[in-house]
């Protein structure tokens, strides 16, 4: 294999158009793996060298250059995979410049040139986010700040001065929003409606709204607060300035907030501060304490599912009666699927590419068996590392920072869940492999394809030693999205995967084919 540096001087890109690109170039080339495209700062130049696509020319790069590395097979390969990304690159500078009258480089200057905008995302290293989102702020604009590696300090201070003026600062680490019917980050083609969401969890903000879509209601608002809001550090100050927002706001009459469990000093202010709105309010803490929550007058969601039915109900004036899951049609399905396993095969491996998902079918899964192993698990005993090999029940959150480091996200690159497929179909003991696909904005172009293919190739690996697997998928996504919802569902069909309407459906529907 021959491994390339090539350096573009003083030229930066935000780390989402590095995802995307990263994405393309692999198609090429053939894997993502052998693929990196970062700005060539000193961290990425530590990932780069960790996943061995790092030499000399590389280590020289600044941290204004752009920096690709690409390992093929030949010089050809790798000089076609280049060329399609200055292609990409010079498509999209033109595309700028078509579309805007003036291209601007720097946060004072997009100021200067738009003084009548109201918001901004901002996709940054995080070392320099808080300058410049600083500056966006003093200037009254609404923030999403996609960026991570945030310091805690710098979010507090972020998030005072947004409250201060009356501004969102949403994040750091925000990747979802709607605002005003606009899809920020990794979001969906909604209806609009009457139900608002705020959220401190990104595909748990995609699963309800896309639900609530689905299922006939529309949203308002969708504001995302960053994962960190609701830990004690933080305070929670921006889920309860959103719910402020959203109290306040003429089109919405249902409230619905997701997030994991908050920190109980958080949650105490939260609760609190729902006791005194109007309007009424859905709480879907993923694992939070049933009891405290029982003393709340809002309605509670066991899942995330059941959060947008109930936003539903309410929106219609009717009572947010919990969703009743038709377990006989689960049951019915299991015992049809599960004829083509062995008595030896008795275990899910869940492989998710949106994290709040996982931890729904972890809950899930763990409340009948009590133990689930995960790189996100619930206790030390159950803490899976990326190196590990899974066992019995597992669920992996593959988009955690230890798969997608010097790697795009894989709701833009679906592919890099390919191996670990492969490797945990072939496990004698598995029964269900349980998965999930995200469309909409800023996802990949048609994700079922690549895991029908992925599953093909299992398929045809299993068939060698005269065995098969259950595959059950959910699509977190509207009919409404680019990719399209009925469209990605006739695929992963086409190639015998179970689609339910929901991840937590998904989910129930792996525990009866695992007979748990």
């Amino acid at each position: 294999m021959i491994l390339r540096n090539v350096a573009i001087k003083n030229s930066y890109y935000d780390s989402a158009t590095l995802m995307l690109l990263t994405s393309k170039i692999g198609k090429s080339i053939g894997s993502s793996k052998d693929v990196a495209v970062m700005m060539a700062t000193d961290m990425n130049k530590e990932l780069m060298d960790a996943s061995g696509l790092l030499n000399q020319d590389g280590r020289e790069a600044g941290s204004n250059d752009l920096l690709f590395a690409l390992r093929g097979e030949t010089e050809e390969e790798i000089d076609e995979a280049l060329q399609i990304a200055k292609d990409a690159l010079n498509t999209r500078a033109s595309h700028i410049e078509d579309k805007t009258t003036k291209v601007v480089k720097t946060v004072d200057q997009a100021l200067d040139s738009y003084p009548d905008s109201t918001l901004a995302v901002v996709s940054l290293p995080g070392q320099y986010a808080y300058r410049e989102v600083n500056k966006l702020l003093l200037a009254n604009k609404h923030v999403l700040l996609f960026s991570d590696n945030v310091s805690i300090e710098e979010e507090n201070k972020l998030k005072d001065l947004a409250i201060e003026k009356g501004l969102l600062m949403m994040g750091p680490d925000c990747g979802t929003a709607i605002i005003n019917g606009v899809g920020l980050g990794f979001s969906n083609k909604v209806k609009s409606g009457s139900i608002g969401i705020v959220a401190a969890s990104g595909t748990g903000l995609q699963e309800v709204a896309t639900l609530i879509s689905n299922g006939g209601g529309g949203i308002s608002q969708a504001f995302g607060t960053g994962g960190r809001d609701v830990k004690e550090a933080v305070g929670g100050k921006m889920m309860l300035s959103c719910l402020s927002i959203l109290e306040n706001d003429f089109n919405t009459n249902v409230v619905v907030v997701v997030s994991k469990p908050p920190a109980p000093s958080v949650l105490e202010k939260v609760l609190m501060y729902i006791e005194e709105m109007t309007k009424p309010v859905v709480l879907c803490f993923l694992g939070g304490d049933k009891d405290i929550l029982s003393h709340s007058k809002s309605a509670l969601a066991g899942t995330l599912e059941e959060a947008a039915y109930m936003g539903i109900e309410l929106a219609k004036g009717n009572e947010a009666k919990a969703k009743v899951y038709d377990m006989d049609l689960i049951q019915e399905l299991a015992s049809s699927n599960k004829k083509v396993l062995n008595e030896k095969q008795k275990y899910i491996r869940g492989l998710y590419c949106g994290g709040t998902l996982a931890y729904e079918s972890l809950l899930l899964i763990r409340e009948k068996t009590h133990k689930v192993y995960s790189n996100i698990a619930l206790t030390d005993e159950e803490k899976l590392k990326k190196s590990e090999k899974s066992k019995e029940h597992t669920v992996l959150d593959l988009g955690d920072d230890e798969f997608t480091l010097g790697k795009p996200h894989p709701m833009i690159e679906p592919s890099l869940r390919e191996d670990i497929l492969l490797e945990e179909a072939m496990d004698p003991e598995v029964a269900v492999v349980l998965l999930d696909v995200e469309i909409g904005y800023g996802s990949h172009e048609d994700p079922a394809s690549v895991l029908a293919k992925e599953v093909a190739q299992a398929r045809e690996n299993l068939s060698k030693e005269n065995r098969d697997v259950v595959f059950v998928a959910s699509i977190c996504g509207t009919y409404e999205d680019y990719q399209g919802y009925e469209n990605q569902k006739r695929i992963l069909e086409a190639e015998n995967i179970i689609v339910m309407e929901s991840n937590a459906q998904a989910a129930l529907l792996a525990m009866a084919i695992a007979s748990i």
